[in-house]
């Protein structure tokens, strides 16, 4: 039997009283194949102009702001640690990380820079952010004109092509993730390049096993890759693509089609190897390449079991690294806000602003001077001193049982059962003195609890300077000691970080590190640098278990953050988020929709399913409305792009974890092809009375072009707080305060 697909029958008649289908199965997730709407010379020139713009709203002032944006303080900083082969953690895939870091070993840099804090110069130390964030907006850009590719190969007009490309290309969210340090640009070009690929892989369906047909197949599995090697939500468009091919491969079942067993497997097969066997080589092979490259111990090594550890060469900072011994002075580090655990001669107030009353006893709390004076104050010293305080000077352990003598007031660390105070849910922390030292022994005992991800807090471990991530459990009452840098103590506290008792042991944000031991003489055998032996375990070994760490702390990434939202709230772009602002200038950007553009969007996916109602309620009562193509094209081709938007937006509602404005820009690019496309189903004759009459031009035209108008002029309206270059009166800020959407110097 030939591979090539026999058909069976030809069309029914347009008025025949039962439903018709297309002329093959086959193409129910694809439009036929015929003439296109207009003529090639159209299409490319509408191809050029959606591509000037994108690449003018992507590159105009990317070098603005020279200074730190949002989240490049994590993705600037991976490109450091991977130019410095310093091993890192973080949540999401190498992939895309890799590209950035590969820009910035193009144009020689160090990786110096480190992406410390929000606002941090560029040009104090000639980062290239310009060429870093220029990868990206080449990203954004393509994404644009691909969007229009993929609407004329499912044989769009030229019109609904320029529409659908035109609301990303002025899509306010859009441009600002495509100009920053961010992978958002990576994985929207993966999505996109997917669904064009799959596109044009159905345009092939007829002659199965082609070289067009392996080509496009293997192209939608490599593109696939890349989606799901950039950020974990790729598995949605992992589940678009699925659901076509099993949909698919259910048609090409009936026995109708003529097909045996044996060729049913060999497209089962094909299948397989193309989009799931590929993609899965190559998505290790990154992390192949990520392991090759982060060589060095570093930051992320508290993430990571021993055995991991010890196939890392020692760093600058490992070597810094002492062993800890009972009696010696040390300081206190909070691993993620970088403030040094501290106390003095002043007490909590004996009432706070609310009017809760405290202990008004000595007050702790953590200090943080960007000029690094914090080692040389004595109030930042503490003697590590053990339970039994029995003056043997013998190695610190995790699990063991300690407590901190404040060597500038000579008190012990205290917790207990009295509010701290800015979280009344958590315990105080002070310091005992003299006879309340020993009525109150139990309440200053800690235990020194590893904080590793990988599941052994139990472990036994030396505990070293810089090295060893912990925990301060409290015995007594079972909180572990915590700051935070979101709302700091008022003047009675002199503006410090507060110290409480957190009740969530668990909490990542609850690790801390002895940073380095203030009393080492001179002729202590610890100054001396003694290299460990490095070792090796199967690359496997290593890669699951980061990819076990990976979806753990995706899992349990559910603390709160103030510009957080929730999914009901994107498809509207109610709300966005501040990614930078200048109090000196007066100017910010602020990451939000496109507004009209989201609505539009939202208006036609409503649309859509008043279209699918109202078809099968009249088929019920045996009307038969709307012709085949026009039925065909309303299942099967918007069909698929109205899955993809679900696919990529619904399971957000199943997720517990913290979600962004951001995570709805996949399920944005795909509804913007789907709006093109209704634009276009909707101002077209698709009666059924015989003669096909097609798009009615001078409709979509006007349709396209109002909604486009719309769509631009809301882009400009907003361009102030999407380039941040504009420094905008308080009357003009608040013009711009749209529903939920809360700007900076709004007064």
């Amino acid at each position: 039997m030939s591979q090539t697909l026999r058909k069976r029958g030809g069309k029914k008649l347009a008025n025949s009283s039962s439903p018709v289908t297309t002329e093959d199965e086959l193409d129910k997730l694809a439009t036929h194949i015929s003439t296109p709407k207009d003529p090639n010379y159209k299409y490319y020139y509408g191809l050029f102009v959606i591509t000037v713009f994108a690449t003018y709203t992507r590159f105009i002032k990317i070098g603005y702001p020279e200074k730190v944006v949002f989240d490049e303080v994590h993705f600037g900083k991976f490109a450091s640690y991977y130019l410095e082969r310093t091993y890192f953690f973080d949540l999401h895939p190498p992939f895309a990380k890799l590209l950035i870091a590969f820009v910035g070993w193009l144009v020689r840099y160090d990786g110096s820079f480190k992406f410390d804090n929000i606002g941090d110069s560029y040009l104090a130390q000639n980062v290239p952010y310009v060429a870093y964030r220029a990868l990206l907006a080449i990203q954004g850009t393509a994404v644009v004109p691909l969007m229009y590719l993929t609407m004329k190969t499912l044989n769009f007009s030229v019109a609904a092509c320029f529409f659908s490309s035109l609301l990303v290309c002025f899509d306010n969210a859009h441009v600002i993730d495509s100009r920053l340090i961010l992978l958002d640009s990576t994985l929207l070009l993966s999505v996109a390049l997917t669904i064009f690929s799959y596109a044009k892989f159905s345009t092939h369906r007829k002659a199965p096993f082609s070289g067009l047909w392996w080509r496009w197949l293997l192209a939608t599995g490599v593109s696939l890759s890349c989606v799901i090697s950039t950020k974990y939500v790729g598995v949605f468009t992992y589940v678009t693509i699925g659901i076509a091919v099993l949909h698919e491969l259910w048609y090409l079942m009936d026995h109708k089609k003529g097909l045996t067993l044996a060729e049913l497997s060999k497209h089962f097969f094909a299948r397989l190897w193309a989009l799931i066997i590929i993609p899965f080589v190559i998505y290790l092979f990154w992390f192949y390449v990520h392991f090759a490259i982060l060589t060095k111990s570093g930051p992320g090594d508290s993430f990571m079991s021993s055995e991991f550890q010890e196939t890392l060469l020692e760093s600058p900072i490992a070597r810094l690294s002492k062993d800890v011994h009972y009696y010696d002075i040390i300081t206190i580090k909070h691993k993620d806000t970088d403030a040094f655990l501290h106390s003095h001669k002043f007490d909590y107030p004996l009432r706070y602003e609310d009017g809760r009353i405290s202990s008004n006893t000595q007050q702790v709390t953590c200090v943080f001077d960007p000029d690094g004076n914090e080692p040389s104050d004595v109030n930042n010293h503490w003697e590590i001193v053990p339970a039994n305080d029995n003056g043997v000077k013998s190695d610190v352990y995790t699990n063991d049982v300690i407590r901190l003598r404040h060597v500038g007031t000579g008190g012990y660390l205290l917790t207990h059962d009295v509010a701290s105070p800015l979280r009344p849910t958590n315990e105080e922390f002070t310091i005992a003195y003299d006879n309340d030292e020993v009525d109150h022994y139990n309440e200053t005992l800690f235990r020194l609890r590893y904080y590793s991800t990988s599941g052994s807090k139990d472990a036994r471990k030396l505990v070293q300077t810089k090295g060893t991530s912990l925990k301060f459990i409290h015995v007594d009452t079972v909180v572990a000691m915590w700051t935070h840098v979101d709302e700091l103590l008022p003047e009675w506290g002199f503006g410090h970080q507060e110290v409480s008792g957190n009740k969530k042991v668990q909490d990542r944000d609850n690790a801390w590190y002895i940073d380095e031991i203030v009393n080492l003489a001179e002729e202590d055998p610890r100054t001396e640098y003694v290299p460990k032996k490095v070792t090796t375990i199967p690359f496997l070994k290593k890669w699951w278990e980061l990819q076990f760490l990976m979806f753990h702390h995706n899992n349990v990434l559910t603390s709160e953050h103030p510009f957080a939202s929730q999914p009901d709230s994107w498809p509207l772009a109610l709300s966005g988020v501040s990614f930078w602002n200048d109090n000196d200038e007066k100017k910010q950007i602020f990451f939000v929709g496109n507004v009209v553009g989201f609505w539009l969007e939202v208006c036609f996916l409503a649309i859509y399913l008043g279209l699918l109602l109202a078809d099968q309620v009249t088929r019920r009562r045996n009307l038969y409305l709307v012709n085949d193509k026009a039925r065909s094209k309303l299942y099967n081709t918007l069909g698929f792009l109205f899955i993809g938007w679900c696919a990529h937006y619904l399971p957000f509602f199943l997720m517990n974890r913290q979600k962004f404005l951001h995570h709805y820009l996949p399920a944005h690019l795909i509804a913007a092809l789907f709006s093109g496309g209704l634009v276009e189903f909707i101002t077209s004759d698709n009666s059924n009375d015989g003669l096909a009459k097609g798009v009615n031009k001078r409709r979509l035209m006007t349709l396209v072009t109002v909604c486009s108008v719309a769509v631009v002029w809301f882009f400009f309206y907003f361009r102030p707080v999407t380039y941040g270059d504009i420094s905008l009166s308080p009357e003009e800020v608040n013009k711009r305060q749209w529903l939920d959407i809360k700007l900076h110097y709004a007064k």
